[in-house]
């Protein structure tokens, strides 16, 4: 049974959430009508594609109340009379005891705007995100009598307080999430485990056509054609860029290679600094945010995958990035580390290696391993090619998802 489904997202569109994008795009293709209510507008200067191809509309909620005043007061003034106003207000006043903050009260202003514009011919709520993006579609879900559903991924999952992850786990009809370690955290916290479905979201493999052509035999001995090591994320502390430069800095100094980073993030300047530091700027190129036609290329391009992984200060770590599902799905190596759901698809030495994080020696060690030895990377590469097209086609996720949709009834 397909539904109308109202998705909250916490920014729209976002380059670094193409796993969002290709799933609401699956989601049209299964024949499901999409509105998408954004709780920021995009600051990404490009677009992938299949933005482009998304058929549904967007409204963008006041991401500060200041913003748009008079819009807050009429959704106020026009669902205070509702018959589940008192409820909703209830379930808010409740968190706010706990979480005495403007976001919270942000989140309260955010859902009354959502359920005052909300479709009329629509049935159902699914976030995306089981941080902020759920508390508004928890509020207006109480607030509307519609049922709705979650997608939980890293940090949203990491970095919320347990009391909370209850509330909303007790709520909505089903949650699904990427990663065996987010599984078996909610699934613990969930008064009805049941509720909770590990879906990998997969790559959308049309996009991503195999690589046929055979990667040159770099081995790091030749000055003039070094080994390029490519990475793909935001320079934020849990990528572990920091990490990588130690690590870049204790290679042997008889190799020869070059690192592209592609991606924004607000580190950009340290980590570009700390190069320095290091003697390391003239081999690093940092590209900045691209679109995904370029990160393919540079993926092709490219002799080795490394992306860090590790747990920031505020617990906040990846889930299984879909960069390294990317860069496998193109036959390159991938140099990771043991945090969360990156061995789900990485076996150490069988199809990439893994190292523990924040441990700049191991990594480094793994990395001139890789860079020396071409035919070991031909080997992971092409393992970690069968591994994703045999189990992380996002086709398979989509179909999960029609299900958990067409198995749930329409709140009152």
């Amino acid at each position: 049974m397909t539904k109308k489904i109202v998705i909250v997202l916490k920014g729209y569109p976002r380059l670094s959430e193409t796993f969002i994008a290709q799933e609401l795009r699956g989601l049209e293709l299964a024949g499901h009508a999409l509105v998408l209510m954004s709780m920021r507008h995009p600051t990404d200067k490009k677009r992938h594609p299949v933005h482009d191809e998304i058929e549904a509309p967007v409204t963008y909620l006041p991401e500060y109340l200041r913003d748009d005043p008079l819009r807050v007061l009429r959704a106020w003034w026009k669902m205070r009379r509702h018959r589940n106003y008192r409820s909703m207000r209830s379930a808010f006043l409740a968190d706010l005891r706990r979480d005495r903050t403007r976001n919270r009260w942000r989140r309260f202003g955010q859902a009354l705007v959502l359920a005052a514009e909300f479709p009329a011919d629509f049935n159902w709520l699914h976030a995306h995100f089981i941080h902020t993006p759920a508390a508004v579609t928890r509020y207006a879900s109480l607030l509307l009598g519609v049922g709705w559903s979650c997608s939980a991924h890293a940090k949203d999952i990491w970095t919320s307080p347990d009391w909370e992850l209850r509330d909303k786990l007790a709520d909505a009809r089903f949650v699904v999430t990427c990663t065996k370690a987010g599984f078996d955290k909610l699934k613990s916290l969930s008064p009805d485990p049941a509720r909770v479905h590990l879906s990998y979201h997969g790559l959308d493999l049309a996009r991503f056509g195999r690589f046929t052509a055979e990667r040159p035999a770099r081995d790091g001995t030749v000055i003039r054609d070094p080994v390029v090591l490519l990475s793909v994320g935001r320079a934020v502390e849990k990528k572990g860029y920091g990490v990588l430069l130690d690590a870049l800095a204790l290679l042997p100094g008889d190799l020869s290679w070059r690192f592209v980073h592609i991606g924004g993030g607000e580190l950009l300047p340290a980590l570009k600094a700390r190069a320095e530091a290091l003697g390391l700027a003239e081999r690093i190129l940092w590209q900045g945010s691209m679109a995904q036609a370029e990160v393919l290329a540079q993926y092709r391009e490219s002799d080795l995958f490394v992306l860090p992984c590790r747990i920031a200060s505020d617990g906040d770590r990846d889930g299984l990035p879909n960069v390294l599902v990317e860069a496998a799905s193109q036959r390159l190596a991938c140099v990771s580390t043991t945090i969360s759901g990156v061995p789900e698809l990485l076996s150490d030495k069988v199809n990439g290696l893994l190292v523990a994080p924040d441990d700049p020696g191991a990594l480094s060690e793994a990395l001139a391993k890789a860079i020396r030895d071409p035919l070991l990377r031909r080997e992971f590469g092409d393992a970690a090619e069968r591994r994703v097209r045999s189990d992380f086609d996002h086709a398979a996720s989509i179909r999960q998802l029609t299900r958990l949709f067409g198995g749930v009834r329409d709140a009152a």
